[in-house]
C-alpha cells in the first residue's frame, strides 16, 4: 500500500508541478493534495484526464469551516472544499482540499463540467456553508428553505437559528417569526412509590 501511495505522490508531482501544489501529504495511508484556488480548474482536468492519474470517479465533496479547528488555533483561510476521488485504473484514492481565498465571500471554481456528479455536492456546500461555486449552472439552496437566513454549518451560526416557523391557525398558513426560545431551568422531578424504602 505504501508503495502505491508513493507512486501516486510522485505522479502528482510530475503531472502538476510545484506551482499547482500548495501541499502534498501522506498521512494515515491517505494522500491529501492541497491546491491553490486559482489553479483548481486546471488541476481538476489534469486529475481526470492525465494518463498517470485518471481519477474518473468523484466519491464525495463537502465544505469545511476551519474557524474553530484545533480549539481555535487555526491560522489560514477559513473555508475549504474537500474532494475525494478514486482512480479505477490505479485503484487509489485521493483527497483534494481547495481553500477559498476570501473568508468574507468564499468562492471556489465549480468542477461540475469535469465531474457532473458534483452538482448536488456543490449545492449542499453552498447551502450549508455559503461557499460560492463560480460557474455552477444551478447554484441554489438544496436542504434549507428558500427563505432561510444564513448558512447553518458555519461555526458562527447560532444553534437556535435566527427565525422559527410554525403553523398559524388564524392565517391558515406557515409563518416565520423571531426565535422565542427562553432560557429555562430544568429541575429533575423525582417520583417515588408510596412504599419506597420499606416504611
Amino acid at each position: 500500500m505504501a508503495n502505491k501511495l508513493e507512486t501516486l505522490m510522485d505522479s502528482l508531482r510530475t503531472v502538476l508541478g510545484e506551482a499547482k501544489i500548495a501541499s502534498l501529504k501522506n498521512a494515515l495511508d491517505e494522500v491529501t493534495l492541497e491546491v491553490p484556488a486559482s489553479e483548481w480548474s486546471e488541476v481538476a482536468l489534469l486529475l481526470r484526464d492525465d494518463a498517470l492519474l485518471q481519477f474518473e470517479q468523484l466519491i464525495d465533496a463537502c465544505g469545511v469551516d476551519y474557524s474553530t479547528y484545533k480549539d481555535g488555533v487555526w491560522e489560514g483561510a477559513r473555508f475549504a472544499t474537500v474532494y475525494h476521488f478514486l482512480s479505477y485504473k490505479y485503484n487509489v484514492r485521493l483527497r483534494v482540499r481547495v481553500f477559498s481565498i476570501d473568508d468574507a465571500f468564499p468562492v471556489v471554481n465549480s468542477v461540475v463540467d469535469v465531474w457532473p456528479a458534483i452538482n448536488w455536492f456543490e449545492r449542499e456546500s453552498f447551502d450549508l456553508y455559503g461557499i460560492i461555486y463560480q460557474g455552477h449552472p444551478d447554484l441554489r439552496r438544496l436542504l434549507t428553505d428558500y427563505g432561510f437566513v444564513g448558512h447553518p454549518f458555519r461555526k458562527d451560526f447560532p444553534l437556535s437559528g435566527f427565525v422559527e416557523m410554525r403553523y398559524d391557525a388564524e392565517q391558515a398558513r406557515v409563518i416565520y417569526q423571531p426565535v422565542t426560545i427562553e432560557p429555562r431551568e430544568i429541575t429533575p422531578r423525582i417520583i417515588r412509590e408510596e412504599n419506597y424504602g420499606g416504611s
